[in-house]
């Protein structure tokens, strides 16, 4: 398999996870840092659904290119 179409494959499948799913990732930041004080806060934010779309298209995409190179 050409590495186009397994990052094809990946794109897909993860998009559709997050497609139908929904999810979401953490970040975390300092909020305050004065000499031994240090509070940081954990804040979430949601994968868009437009996002996981993409991702699908493009693997897609990707599968196509890879299939048409290999043919």
């Amino acid at each position: 398999m050409k590495v186009a179409t397994l990052v094809g494959i990946v794109l897909i499948l993860a998009g559709g996870y997050f497609l139908f799913t929904g999810g979401s990732f953490t970040t975390r930041r300092d909020v305050v840092d004065v000499g031994p004080i240090k509070i940081s806060a954990e804040e979430q934010h949601p994968i868009r659904p437009w996002a996981a779309g993409l991702a699908v298209l493009g693997g897609i995409a990707l599968v196509v290119v890879g299939v048409r190179h290999k043919a």
